[in-house]
């Protein structure tokens, strides 16, 4: 199977021969031609000077046979013979070479359109007519010798010129098939399972676009891949911690080790609760990254959605001393979203920020609207974020520790409201620093 280069190649070869061949035989055929004119015209000034002057002496053309035979004889060349025709003005036969039939006779009107006029004193006297023979032109003549020689240079150019197209071809190819080989090499090796390769790039074209693409595809895959990983062992942990729980205490308890109490019931249940919330979670996720979460849509006012979420919290805020209070602007449209998933999304938001803030501080829930967008915030006067933290806040069991503890008990918290906002068409981002508290803004279309 023939390379992409060696094909390059050989297509600029064709196109460089093919080019020197028409350039060569359109410049031979034309220069030869010019050239015949060229004699030609060189030739035939002699004779319309003798017929002029035969003419201007003379008064007529009677007894011209001899006057042309003796002209003739200055362009008439043995190497290619020529029949002379001259006429009067009227266009009959003064002097038809050696048929003497033809004296007297008209020329065809076509003939004269091709004759050459013959001017005595301002006025037309009559026309000469030059009728070529084959041309037998011997090989050592100065015509045929210049004619070689053109033809040569002619045939040394178009060789230049096929060895330059042959040389930046196979050059422009190289240039064109490396990057092409690279890539091909590195989507093998990812193939085979060498993530995160990266391959140079060369150049600011389309080329060099596909490789930007190209690193940036196989960036995300090696991050993904880690990620995965990374949330596989995460997932594992956080079932193993209760499960360990609940195995414990059923082995004691089938063993005959513990007695069965309201205590220890209420140990395995708060456990199983652990497990049936982390699995919940884990389906939420899965539908969301598959475009499958359902949504029961409808109208409802922004407003009412964070009052729902300051009851739902305002006992838990009393206790800790944290106050908790709305921003509501006046005469915000309507958000179609799904109640439910909205008040999951703020729960979450609201649930870290009273984990992270200390008795007497703040955490307000406002709703306003921007260029036709409805922003929905949690923001609280607690920890904050750290900065190293802040690009991986969103990422499923994140190990940062301001982060991990932000995300809740499954580690998913944040994830989870994160890819409920993105399915009802809107975005989630935070804005913190560290000991200034955190800002949680959801933008919904209105």
């Amino acid at each position: 199977m023939r390379s992409v280069a060696l094909k390059l190649t050989l297509a600029f070869l064709a196109v460089g021969v093919l080019g020197a061949v028409l350039v060569g035989a359109f410049v031979s055929i034309r220069t030869q031609r010019e050239f015949d004119r060229f004699i030609f015209d060189n030739s035939q000034q002699p004779a319309i000077a003798a017929l002029s002057d035969y003419y201007r002496s003379h008064g007529s053309w009677e007894g011209l046979d001899r006057a042309v035979l003796n002209a003739a004889e200055r362009w008439q060349r043995p190497d290619r013979p020529v029949l002379v025709t001259v006429t009067d003005s009227q266009g009959l036969v003064v002097y038809g070479g050696p048929d003497p039939r033809r004296l007297g006779t008209q020329v065809p009107e076509r003939s004269l359109h091709r004759a050459i006029p013959i001017d005595v004193d301002g006025e037309v006297a009559g026309y000469l007519i030059f009728d070529f023979f084959e041309d037998r032109r011997a090989p050592d003549a100065p015509e045929n010798l210049f004619v070689a020689a053109l033809n040569r240079g002619i045939v040394l150019a178009a060789l230049a010129a096929t060895v330059a197209a042959l040389l930046l071809g196979a050059f422009l190819a190289r240039t064109l098939a490396r990057p092409i080989g690279e890539l091909t090499a590195a989507t093998q090796r990812i193939a085979r399972g060498e993530l995160g390769l990266q391959v140079p790039v060369r150049t600011h074209d389309e080329l060099g676009k596909l490789a930007s693409s190209f690193n940036s595809m196989s960036a995300d895959l090696e991050k993904a891949s880690r990620l995965r990983r990374q949330m596989t062992a995460d997932i594992a942990h956080d079932l193993r911690t209760p499960l360990s729980v609940i195995l414990g205490y059923t082995e004691a308890l089938s063993d005959g080790k513990l007695q069965a109490t309201p205590a220890i019931a209420a140990t395995l249940h708060q456990e199983a609760l652990h497990l049936n919330h982390l699995i919940d979670d884990l389906r939420t996720l899965s539908l969301a990254d598959a475009g499958e979460l359902p949504l029961y849509r409808d109208w409802i006012a922004p407003g009412a959605l964070l009052e729902r979420a300051v009851a739902a919290y305002g006992m838990q805020a009393e206790q800790q001393g944290i106050t908790l209070r709305t921003e509501i602007a006046a005469g915000l449209p309507s958000v179609n979203v799904d109640a439910q998933r909205m008040a999951q999304v703020l729960g979450n938001l609201v649930s870290n920020a009273l984990r992270h803030t200390p008795a007497g501080g703040d955490v307000t829930l406002s709703a306003s609207q921007e260029d036709g967008v409805v922003l929905l915030s949690v923001h609280d006067t607690g920890d904050g974020i750290p900065p190293e933290d802040l690009p991986h806040i969103f990422e499923r069991f994140y190990r940062g520790d301001q982060a991990r503890q932000s995300f809740g008990a499954s580690g998913l918290g944040l994830s989870i409201a994160k890819s409920i906002v993105e399915a009802h068409g809107g975005s989630l981002t935070v804005a913190s620093a560290a000991g200034q508290g955190s800002a949680f803004t959801v933008r919904l279309a209105a």
